[in-house]
C-alpha cells in the first residue's frame, strides 16, 4: 500500500492536538488541507480514524490502534532529526583519530584540549600507534584521519598535508662529552653505541634511509618502542640516542644531554595530516580538521 507520508503526519498531529483546527494551525496549513489529507488517508485505509465531536475529534478504535504505531515511528523520526541538529551544532558526535606518541604529545594534544573545552559532548577516540599502523587504520576506514610523521609510504594512497616541521638529532650524555663540539661525519656513528626506535616506525625508516644515502649502516645496541624511553637510556649514558629533538629538548636545555654536530645537516621533516579522499568524515571530525589546518 503506497500512502503519502504527509497524510500520516497530518493524522499524527490531529491525534496530538485533538482538533483539526489546532492541527492546521500547528502545521501552518489550511483547515481544508488538513481535512482533505485525513480523508485521503481514511479512504486508502478503508476505515474511519476519528469521530467528530463538538469539542474536536476522538479516535475510533481503528484510529487508536494506528496512532499507537504512528506515534512511535513519528517520534523516532523527530528524535533522529534532533540528533542530526545536535551533530550539526557539535552537541553530539564522535571523532576517531590515529596518532603516534610523538604526534600526540608534540602536536595534537593542545588542539584536543581546546576542542574538548569548546565541544565537551563530542566523544574523541585516539588510536595510538606508529605511522605505518595509523596509515593501515586509515585505509581500513577505522579512523577519520591520522596525524603522522613523514616519510609516508607511497603504497598508501592518502592525501598528505604537512603541518609542522620536526628535527631529528643524535643526543648523548656526559660519558660522551669528548664528542661535544666536534664536527663529526655520519660514518663515525658506525663506531658508536646507538640507541634508536624499532624498525616499524617512520622515524627509524627516515634515519636508516638518510644514512644509507651517506653509505652508513648503523647496528643499534638498543632498539626501543618509544622515544621517551630512548631519552632515559641516553641520560644513563647507555649510548647515543636517535630521537626527534622535542623529546630531548628539556634535557638539552638543562645540559644533561647535548646534540652531536655533523659536517652535514640531517634534513628536517614534517608532522602531517593524512586523510582518504572519498572517506566520509563526521561533522565533528571535519571541524577539528579545519582547526588543525588553520594553525
Amino acid at each position: 500500500m503506497d500512502i503519502n507520508l504527509e497524510y500520516y503526519k497530518i493524522f499524527y498531529t490531529i491525534g496530538i492536538c485533538k482538533s483539526i483546527t489546532a492541527a492546521a494551525k500547528y502545521l501552518s496549513i489550511s483547515q481544508p488541507a488538513v481535512s482533505q489529507g485525513l480523508k485521503q488517508l481514511e479512504n486508502q485505509l478503508g476505515v474511519t480514524l476519528f469521530m467528530r465531536t463538538s469539542k474536536g475529534v476522538n479516535f475510533t478504535l481503528e484510529g487508536e490502534v494506528l496512532f499507537s504505531y504512528i506515534k512511535q515511528g513519528y517520534e523516532l523520526i523527530l528524535q533522529g532529526e534532533d540528533r542530526i541538529m545536535q551533530m550539526l551544532n557539535l552537541k553530539a558526535g564522535e571523532i576517531h583519530i590515529g596518532a603516534s606518541d610523538m604526534t600526540l604529545k608534540f602536536y595534537l594534544l593542545p588542539f584536543l584540549e581546546k576542542y574538548h573545552e569548546k565541544y565537551p559532548e563530542i566523544k574523541i577516540t585516539v588510536t595510538n600507534g606508529p605511522t605505518p599502523e595509523t596509515l593501515k587504520y586509515l585505509e581500513e576506514g577505522k579512523i577519520d584521519f591520522g596525524v603522522v610523521s613523514s616519510p609516508i609510504n607511497e603504497a598508501y594512497h592518502v592525501q598528505i598535508e604537512p603541518i609542522k616541521e620536526m628535527e631529528d638529532v643524535f643526543v648523548a650524555g656526559n660519558k660522551f662529552l669528548h664528542l661535544k663540539g666536534k664536527r663529526l661525519s655520519f660514518q663515525d656513528l658506525e663506531k658508536l653505541p646507538i640507541i634508536c626506535l624499532e624498525k616499524n616506525t617512520s622515524t627509524r625508516a627516515f634515519i636508516d634511509e638518510f644514512l644509507l644515502k651517506e653509505n652508513v649502516v648503523i647496528m643499534p645496541e638498543f632498539e626501543l618502542a618509544t622515544s621517551d624511553i630512548i631519552v632515559q637510556f641516553a641520560l644513563r649514558n647507555m649510548g647515543i640516542a636517535s630521537v626527534v629533538r622535542n623529546f630531548a629538548d628539556k634535557y638539552i636545555q638543562s645540559g644533561e644531554l647535548f646534540v652531536l654536530e655533523f659536517k652535514k645537516k640531517i634534513p628536517k621533516r614534517n608532522f602531517c595530516i593524512v586523510t582518504k579522499e572519498y572517506h566520509i568524515k563526521s561533522i565533528a571530525a571535519e571541524r577539528l580538521l579545519k582547526d588543525l589546518k588553520k594553525e
